[in-house]
């Protein structure tokens, strides 16, 4: 029971950070495309391993009890998923030390007049969008191989509590037919001896 709630709850974290890269990912495809240009690897493994994952992610969760029978192929499925992203992430390494914001300074100017005091500020801060979207799927996409990780160790566990489930079932049916049998077995037995024993009284009424 807990660790089917703690997948629930790492599935729901899975898409809420899938979401978001798929689209990041989804403008930079289109970028490339619309300039007629093959999209880079480090995007595009990324981008079809973001893909899978999102809809694997969804039709897990929206089929829990299916998925709580088959555990251990969804485990095997989110390994995958595990190896996957870390070939994206490393991959899109090389923008983990890049800079994507620059600070420029300026002129600081403060002026005194007869409506009081003025100033000016020249500095700029500039952000590199490329850039920012970039590191924000490599951060992204490093925090999903640590969650399909995750959930990959819950579904064994839920896999090992299921089948003991399975083996307490089958043990209690199994004492209880038994048990049933012997109880047949008994009541034929009495039977039995109960029509010998009339038997045998008749065969002393006419002795």
């Amino acid at each position: 029971m807990i660790a089917g709630l703690a997948f629930a709850f790492w599935r729901f974290w899975q898409i809420v950070t899938l979401i978001p890269t798929l689209g990041m990912l989804a403008y930079f495809v289109n970028i490339f495309q619309k300039a007629n240009q093959l999209t880079p690897n480090y995007i595009l493994v990324l981008f079809i391993t973001s893909v899978l994952a999102t809809v694997w992610a969804l039709v897990t969760v929206l089929r829990r009890k299916s998925t709580r029978r088959s555990a251990i192929f969804v485990a095997l499925v989110d390994l995958g998923f595990v190896g996957a992203f870390i070939a994206g992430v490393y991959l899109l390494r090389f923008i983990g030390s890049a800079n994507c914001t620059t600070f420029t300074p300026g002129d600081v100017s403060v002026s005194i007049g007869t409506n009081g005091v003025s100033g000016d500020n020249t500095s700029s801060l500039n952000t590199n969008k490329t850039c920012a979207m970039l590191k924000a799927c490599f951060a992204f996409g490093i925090m999903n191989t640590i969650m399909f990780f995750i959930t990959f160790v819950l579904l064994l566990f839920m896999h090992r509590h299921e089948n003991e489930t399975v083996v307490r079932e089958t043990t209690y049916r199994r004492r209880s037919h038994d048990s049933r049998r012997g109880h047949s077995r008994s009541g034929g037995g009495g039977g039995s001896r109960r029509h010998s024993s009339s038997r045998g009284g008749s065969r002393n009424y006419y002795v």
